[in-house]
């Protein structure tokens, strides 16, 4: 039996934004599991400080100053992060690699500012419950502030590269929507981690 050819779909783009890329279903996908992971270290804190009638254990309040710097950081980069993910969907060489670099910095300094939080709680993480679930807690964010800045440094290496092109630009767009959710993410933790205490 011969085959014959119906549609010729050469012409098509390889790669797309936002729900038309299956790669950002994977980054949506990746988000609901991590999200389960912050609602169990959120349940874990509610439920330690439930049964012990005095929290937190050994009275240490944590200097809230680290925690506020980084949130307001974080709040400051949504607007470079957006105009990062609109010159992703104009194809815009020149803004793209402009916002990674601005992108890369922001999440350097974040992570400077959560490695200086971790010694600056007032708790050890092996000291008592508290502080291992208070450590916990920030460690869990810090692993995606440091997953996200990674692949930042990574996108913004190859953007000065020949590889500059097409899919790049999605995989730009990508991790904007994943710097969206480290940011959202972190606004519940800072008020478990640091205002809860203070109740």
């Amino acid at each position: 039996m011969a085959e014959r050819a119906v549609l010729d779909v050469s012409g098509l783009p390889t790669y797309a934004f936002g729900p038309r890329s299956p790669v950002w279903w994977g980054t949506v996908s990746f988000v609901a599991i991590e999200t389960m992971g912050f609602a169990l270290a959120i349940g874990s804190y509610l439920y330690l400080m439930h049964i012990n009638p005095q929290w937190p254990l050994g009275n240490t309040v944590p200097n809230h100053w680290p925690g506020t710097i980084l949130t307001v950081l974080l709040l400051a980069s949504v607007w470079p992060n957006i105009r990062l993910d609109h010159a992703a969907h104009r194809q815009d060489l020149k803004a793209v690699r402009r916002g990674l670099v601005v992108m890369t910095l922001l999440g350097l300094v974040a992570i400077g500012i959560r490695f200086y939080e971790f010694f600056n709680l007032g708790v050890n993480w092996d000291q008592n419950a508290y502080g291992s679930i208070t450590w916990v807690t920030l460690g869990l964010h810090a692993t995606h502030l440091i997953t996200d800045v990674g692949d930042t440094v990574v996108l913004a290496v190859l953007m000065f590269t020949r590889h500059a092109r097409g899919r790049r630009f999605s995989d730009v767009s990508d991790n904007a929507f994943y710097w969206h959710f480290v940011v959202v993410a972190w606004l519940p933790l800072y008020g478990l981690v640091y205002w809860v205490p203070r109740l």
